[in-house]
């Protein structure tokens, strides 16, 4: 799904515009019991408790593609009778009303979710009445073309308020508050089916994680049954080591300032995309030879990029050849951080030129063009050219 998928999606989590009718609830204690099951008519509900929802609900559609809220694919297996897809099918077209179903799907995410933590699992029913557009975009409220048919589950932890102090009126005087346990914000969730080019996709789910790095691996497999996508930070890892194995030693600064440079213009001019840059082994490759590095040095590439990717993932079976890497994900356009133990610099990526590296007096070293105006801690300091 697309940005702008998702943010349609978001804007019905309102009072004016909501398409969910039904909402359900079951609290989770942290011995895996159920401790409450609960089952609505969603705007039956106090308002100020539908608000509190749909906050929730928003926070499961939110993050970055890509990273924490991510495109899941079902194997055709899952598809027919008894599959995980076909269950959730199911589970969706009974609107929420088939008991049995909905103590099914509590069950499963009950046993496959890793916490000791209590948690609260919400699950709604909605249907979006779609409406049209015109060629130039332009929403048109009364010509509807199809309704998209949804489920939307969150798993939020329920955790113990911190001790503090408070007012008690009563008595007029500062006391300890009672604690309460109250549901936070959701740590997993997903939107089935998926809603691609402004239509139902049952094929795929979008599932969302709090955490990127933190995808759950045993619950997306034994909820859906999907394949686990390659994590955020497992795709820095393998584009480093893809560095690291191709230029070795030879893996100079101003190398990967060049590599930065050009991931940060192709992000840029992917920017208009509705869906984020994926690179694949010969898009890297050629990303590293724009950006300087040797002929020589790239000649047994493909060989060093696979090997590579199947070291840092730990699976023989993966095909290098896809495109596994997403660029926002190696190098952001909004930061661009030079490290060593004991220093650090934050650069504009735009301004990588005003560094460079020098040999001075034997030694190698970062030199930082300024101008005339520089902050220490807050301060501002003169530079030598201030001084004249």
């Amino acid at each position: 799904m697309t940005k702008n998928e998702i943010a349609e999606i978001k804007k019905q989590l309102t009072i004016d515009n909501c398409a969910i009718d039904r909402i359900c609830g079951c609290y989770v204690d942290n011995e895996k019991e159920k401790k409450s099951v609960t089952r609505e008519a969603f705007l039956s509900l106090p308002e100020e408790e539908i608000h509190k929802y749909f906050e929730i609900l928003k926070k499961t559609l939110s993050g970055t593609p890509g990273k924490n809220v991510l495109d899941l694919e079902f194997p055709l297996i899952e598809e027919k009778e008894g599959g995980k897809q076909e269950f959730l099918l199911r589970l969706r077209d009974s609107a929420l009303k088939d008991e049995a179903l909905l103590d099914e799907f509590y069950d499963r995410i009950i046993a496959n979710y890793d916490t000791v933590e209590k948690f609260y699992i919400i699950l709604v029913h909605a249907s979006y009445d779609i409406p049209g557009k015109t060629t130039d975009g332009l929403t048109m409220e009364d010509a509807s073309e199809n309704v998209y048919d949804y489920l939307m589950c969150s798993i939020c932890p329920v955790k113990l308020t911190k001790a503090a102090l408070g007012y008690d009126a009563s008595e007029n005087r500062f006391a300890e508050c009672p604690r309460d346990w109250i549901v936070s914000d959701p740590e997993k969730g997903f939107l089935f089916p998926a809603f691609d080019d402004r239509t139902s996709n049952i094929h795929e789910l979008l599932y969302y994680s709090k955490k990127s790095e933190e995808l759950m691996e045993g619950f997306i497999t034994e909820l859906f049954g999907c394949e686990v996508p390659v994590s955020a930070g497992s795709q820095a890892e393998v584009f480093n080591h893809i560095l690291d194995t191709t230029l070795g030693e030879d893996c100079a600064f101003e190398t990967v300032q060049a590599i930065h440079d050009n991931l940060g213009e192709m992000i840029r001019e992917s920017a208009a995309d509705p869906e984020p840059l994926m690179l694949d082994k010969h898009e890297v490759q050629k990303l590293f030879e724009k950006s300087g590095v040797e002929s020589e040095t790239m000649e047994d590439f493909g060989w060093k990029y696979d090997k590579a990717v199947k070291e840092v993932l730990d699976n023989e079976d993966i095909d290098p050849e896809e495109k596994l890497i997403q660029a926002s994900n190696i190098a952001g356009v909004k930061k661009f951080d030079i490290k060593t133990p004991d220093i650090v610099i934050r650069v504009n990526p735009e301004r990588t030129d005003l560094i460079e590296s020098r040999i001075i007096d034997g030694r190698e070293c970062l030199v930082i063009a300024v101008d005339d105006h520089v902050e220490v801690n807050g301060l501002n300091c003169r530079t030598l050219r201030g001084r004249q």
